[in-house]
Formats: structure tokens, sequence, C-alpha cells
């Protein structure tokens, strides 16, 4: 199995005095911290199975924090992006909160609120990043099936029952079932609930093309 890295909170800020004092806040909890003064820098050095959180600072030199995330929302994924903004930049955070920054602190910030909410940033990253690895296993166990068992599939989801299923597929009720078994099988579905959720969370239309 591919080892998770461990949850690291990054700072991303171009003054050395708040990079500091975040960094010793953050590890008085006991939480791995990694500081940059750009995000220039921070993207040179990004990897994006790195779990945790950001730390940014909206109003950055060749590299906004808006600008930062815009980058890094055409990942498929990235760590929860808190912002961090001056009293004369919180249009700018709003900004960012709209195209899904996490949350928006406005300096200077109460260090408990900000222990808490990278607390449930964190929460939040392993949350969406157990969700998209789930996606993808259905959509393995998806391609898994013939194309027959594909067009059962479908339409047990929809709601059509086996003897419906023959007479469309112009196929017997006993290959219906089988085919139905099958389907359980590859799509490891214990029962119909399973793979009518599992059904929900595929994009088949995408899949198709």
């Amino acid at each position: 199995m591919e080892k998770t890295l461990e949850a690291k909170v990054i700072v991303i800020d171009d003054d050395d005095d708040v990079r500091d004092s975040i960094q010793l806040l953050i590890e008085s909890v006991g939480l791995n911290v990694e500081t940059f003064s750009s995000a220039k820098d921070f993207l040179t050095d990004f990897n994006p199975k790195q779990t945790g959180c950001l730390i940014v600072d909206v109003r950055m030199p060749i590299i906004s924090g808006l600008e930062l995330q815009r980058k890094l929302n055409q990942q498929s994924i990235h760590p929860p992006i808190i912002i961090m903004s001056g009293h004369g930049d919180v249009p700018m955070a709003v900004r960012a909160m709209k195209e899904g920054a996490f949350e928006f602190l406005e300096k200077p910030f109460n260090p408990q609120s900000l222990l808490e909410t990278v607390n449930q940033a964190i929460l939040k990253d392993e949350e969406q990043r157990f969700s998209l690895k789930l996606k993808q296993q259905i959509r393995e166990c998806y391609q898994s099936l013939t194309e027959k068992e594909k067009q059962v599939f479908k339409l047990i989801c929809n709601g059509v029952l086996n003897k419906q299923i023959a007479s469309q597929l112009n196929i017997s009720q006993s290959t219906v079932e089988a085919r139905r078994s099958k389907v359980m099988e590859k799509m490891q579905a214990e029962n119909l609930s399973d793979l009518i959720r599992f059904y929900l969370e595929l994009d088949l239309d995408e899949l198709q093309k």
C-alpha cells in the first residue's frame, strides 16, 4: 500500500516575524510545520500527496495568496487553504473563500482560533483524501465489469426489475441474475444499497467518453 505522508502545516508569508511566530505556535501543539517566504518557493517544492493544510498570506509579491489558490485548484486535490489577511485585504480574502478557501483569519488573529482552524482543516483534508481514494476504488471496480455487466448494473441502479431487464436486453432472467451476481461481486457491494451508493458516486458520462 502507498504510504501516507504525515500531516504537515505549511505557512507561506513574506513576513519573517509572522512566519516564525506561527511556526512556534503550531509546533507547541506537536504538529509538523514547514515555512516558505513566497508562493513561488512553495510551488517549486509542492507535493500533492502531502497531507495537512496551508496557512497563506493573501497579499504577497509575485504570486499572491489568491493566485496560489487558483494554481492549486487546478490539481485534483490539495491541502485546505487558510487565508490570512490584513484589515485592508478582507475583500480579497472573501474572494478566496468564494473560490474554495477553508477559512480566513484577519490579522492579528487569536492564537487559539488559529489552532482550532488548523485542526479542523487537517480533518477536512483527511476526509477529502479518503473520499477521493474511495471514488477511485469504485471507478476501478466499475472498469472491471464487462460491457454486458455494465448494462445490467445501470438498469439495476435505475430501479428496473430483473424480469424487465431480461425483456429489455432480450436475455433470460437467469442470465440477468448471473450478471447481477457478478456485478455485486466485482463492485464489492454487500447489498443493493451499497451498489446504488457506488453508482451515484460514478460519473458515467465522464467515464464513457
